[in-house]
């Protein structure tokens, strides 16, 4: 009888590799305001998303993100436009009515002259958080909620029904936004007021998160055997300080706000003191996995292109490497070889994820 390895049969990324490659492309989306590299960021996204996403409901995640980033985009030129002030540049484009303000918020204005240069940083700015949520929202659609919690390393296993609520509201906002609008259709009621169809969403969403995370609770997910009490704190200890280290690093990094040493050094001790406290929790863990996701090469290749995406992007912008930063908002921007190098790594996942399983109607 022949048997064929696990990396060549159809089957699901480990969801933990999709959540870690999207998260290394919204950190090289950080680094960068240039338009150009923004919008390579979001078609390198959408091309893998389109290539490796699943029929599941909840794959249809990444349009409502590009719509959200398309809102944040509007928002962040609408209130550049009403708050701007004509020293943030000269080409004025038209002149809305003013409201005056009293003396105490001389420093804000209302209305008044909007400038080209105000609108197009503004938009600049939108695009950069547009593309980050977008970034998410590919990991939203390629990795199961459920089987990301599945994986839950043994220490964190006391905040599985709040990671369960979180992590499981967002996909299911989508899945019943799409219930919702197809249940009207069948009525023939083809428009909807955002009233009447909100609501129902987001009640649906919620209940559904909390009939799940009460569903594992009632299962026994999280039971622990007994070990000392010294060893549980020290174990919770180690994986807050590995956690606030890891988040200390990683703002470091998006942000430049110190240097880039340090930054590494934070976020790489957070990791260890995390992953090593993490394994000694898994001591207390008394279940058992049925078909754990496995972690092999494609997983490795998957995470190794976001983290290659991001390294180019810090790479590049702890050098000077011009088109990071435009000098001006009346400029054309660059296309700098290296940012884009970096970028396009992030197709991997494209050919490197094993194929789908598909459905077979019969």
């Amino acid at each position: 009888m022949r048997t064929v390895h696990h990396l060549t049969l159809p089957r699901a990324l480990h969801p933990g590799a999709w959540w870690l490659w999207s998260l290394g492309m919204a950190v090289a989306a950080s680094r960068t305001r240039n338009p150009v590299l923004l919008l390579l960021i979001l078609a390198v996204t959408g091309f893998v998303v389109a290539a490796r996403r699943s029929d599941a409901p909840w794959a249809h995640s990444y349009a409502a993100f590009l719509k959200l980033g398309l809102v944040v985009i509007g928002l962040r030129v609408v209130l550049q436009a009403l708050l701007s002030t004509r020293s943030q540049g000269n080409t004025v484009l038209f002149t809305l009515p003013q409201i005056p303000l009293p003396d105490w918020a001389s420093g804000v204005k209302l209305g008044g002259e909007v400038t080209a240069e105000a609108l197009i940083t503004a938009l600049y700015d939108g695009l950069q958080l547009a593309v980050m949520l977008c970034c998410i929202g590919a990991a939203n659609a390629l990795a199961s909620p459920r089987r990301l919690l599945k994986s839950l390393p043994g220490a964190l296993y006391e905040m599985g029904v709040a990671c369960v609520v979180a992590l499981t509201f967002a996909p299911q906002l989508v899945t019943d936004s799409r219930r919702i609008r197809a249940a009207r259709r069948l009525r023939g009621r083809t428009r909807g007021s955002f009233r009447t169809t909100a609501m129902p969403v987001l009640e649906g969403a919620l209940d559904r998160s909390v009939e799940l995370a009460a569903a594992m609770d009632s299962r026994g997910y999280g039971r622990t055997a007994q070990v000392p009490k010294h060893q549980r704190r020290l174990t919770g200890l180690c994986v807050l300080l590995g956690l606030l280290g890891i988040l200390l690093g990683v703002y470091a990094l998006l942000t430049d706000s110190m240097a880039f040493p340090f930054a590494a050094a934070t976020l790489g001790v957070g990791l260890l003191m995390a992953v090593g406290a993490m394994a000694v929790g898994r001591q207390r863990v008394t279940r058992t996995q049925y078909r754990p996701d496995p972690w092999a090469l494609p997983e490795w290749l998957v995470v190794g292109s976001g983290a290659i995406a991001a390294a180019a992007m810090v790479t590049a912008a702890s050098r000077g490497v011009a088109g990071l930063v435009l000098p001006g908002p009346m400029v054309v921007p660059p296309a700098p070889l290296l940012p884009i190098l970096g970028i396009l790594v992030g197709l991997t996942p494209a050919l490197a994820a094993p194929p789908l399983v598909k459905r077979v109607v019969t």
